[in-house]
Order: C-alpha cells, then sequence, then structure tokens
C-alpha cells in the first residue's frame, strides 16, 4: 500500500448502513488495513450505540457520526458535547437550524475538550441540502426558493459564519462552496456513485474521480461499496480511481 493509496484513502468515507454491530462488523473485517473513515449513521448509532463508536476507535478508525442533529441551540449544544466526549473525529448538525444553533455546536464541543484535554477538536460540519433533494422538491415541498445551488452557497455562507469547519453538499456544487467560503472549507461529498452503478435515491450524482477533480475534501461511498459481491475490490477501485484524478 504506497502513500498515494493511503492519503487517498483517509479521503474515502465508507458508510455503515446496516442495521445492528454484527452486520457492520461482518463487513469491517472485508476492509482490513484499508485506512478510510468510517461514517456511522442513525441506524447503525441507534441499534448498537457509543460503544460501537469507541470500538471503531480503538482499532485505530477515523469515524464520522452522522446523525444531522437540528433542535434548540441549547439541546444540540449538550449532543455536541456529548459526541465529543466518544472522541469521533467529525459530525454533522443541519444548516437550517441557523447560525445560533451551529454556533453552540461548536460551544458543546469545546466544553467537551475543556473538561478532558486527552480529547481532539472534531470537524463540525453542516448539512445543506440532501443529496436525494432535487430543485422541485426544494421549492414546491419545502418551500425553499431558488436553485439547488443558491441554496446550497447560502447555508455554506451561514456555515462559515457560525465557526464550523465546512459542509456537506453534493459534489456538483463543490467548485461554488470553494469560490466563496475558500478552500480551507471542508466539503464532504455523499451522492457518489462508480461509473456503472445505480443512482438509487441519489439526484445530484458525481463518480469518485469527478468528485474529487472538483474539490471535494471527502466523498461518502456506501452502497456501491457495501453491496458489492467483493467490498474491498469496489473500495479499492475507488481509491484507485481518485488517485488517478
Amino acid at each position: 500500500m504506497n502513500e498515494a493509496f493511503q492519503q487517498m484513502a483517509g479521503r474515502l468515507m465508507v458508510a455503515l448502513d446496516y442495521p445492528d454491530a454484527q452486520q457492520a462488523e461482518q463487513f469491517i473485517r472485508q476492509l482490513e488495513g484499508i485506512p478510510c473513515y468510517i461514517k456511522v449513521g442513525m441506524q447503525l448509532f441507534y441499534s448498537a450505540g457509543p460503544a460501537f463508536v469507541e470500538q471503531l476507535k480503538s482499532r485505530g478508525y477515523s469515524v464520522f457520526l452522522d446523525l444531522k442533529m437540528h433542535d434548540i441551540p441549547n439541546t444540540v449544544r449538550g449532543g455536541a458535547e456529548s459526541i465529543t466526549r466518544l472522541g469521533v473525529d467529525m459530525f454533522n448538525v443541519h444548516a437550517a437550524g441557523g447560525r445560533s444553533m451551529m454556533a453552540a455546536a461548536r460551544a458543546g464541543a469545546e466544553a467537551a475538550i475543556s473538561a478532558d484535554s486527552s480529547l481532539a477538536m472534531p470537524l463540525i460540519i453542516a448539512v445543506t441540502q440532501l443529496t436525494s433533494t432535487d430543485q422541485a422538491t426544494m421549492n414546491t415541498e419545502l418551500g425553499i426558493p431558488g436553485t439547488v445551488q443558491d441554496v446550497v452557497v447560502r447555508y455554506a455562507q451561514l456555515t462559515r459564519e457560525a465557526g464550523l469547519d465546512g459542509v456537506v453538499a453534493s459534489p456538483l456544487e463543490v467548485p461554488a462552496i470553494r469560490a466563496v467560503c475558500g478552500s480551507d472549507f471542508k466539503t464532504i461529498t455523499p451522492g457518489i456513485r462508480p461509473a456503472g452503478s445505480a443512482t438509487g435515491d441519489q439526484s445530484r450524482v458525481l463518480t469518485p474521480g469527478q468528485a474529487i477533480a472538483q474539490g471535494s475534501s471527502y466523498i461518502v461511498v456506501g452502497r456501491p461499496i457495501t453491496a458489492a459481491p467483493d467490498p474491498r475490490a469496489a473500495a479499492e477501485h475507488i481509491i484507485e480511481e481518485m488517485i488517478q484524478l
């Protein structure tokens, strides 16, 4: 495993979309030795709990805890404090909660670190618009006017003003976000589908190589790896494509 492979593997987030720890563990064993990020979402976290996150950290994985907090500022502050105590490397909130709520998330993380100096500050990112949301849904169902890109960029600006580290967005919006928020602002991009893969319930997608070329900091891949006949080979193929671009 060469240095370029290791570095790019660290920008691949594999989504553990499993209902319980046993199935997730069976999958993780197939990725042993690949230094990728692991994304733990709501289904798995609500089933397996904090202990599973702590187990991943003990095995050396970087962990993105994807719970998309969206509540009043005080509640989000408390949630962020608890999440930070788990030692995760990244977690998220919804940008639609507003500047005060997002700032409260950072305050909660800082409170946890102030109480325990052994903890490291996680990256805190905000969800802009889900990659399953197209413009018609956003305009007519959610009642948000404008184009998806306009709304995503506005949320990204708000996220930066709140002191957070980056956003979750479609890879299609990454160049516009970077133009406004700068190259240090993190962009985490789901909606990644290798060439020939089914898009499933995603509306705004790119291939892994295209996403890296657009400037994505990290790409999130779930079913194209977890549902592949050979998940390890699928992950390695995606990393190699990322390197080539």
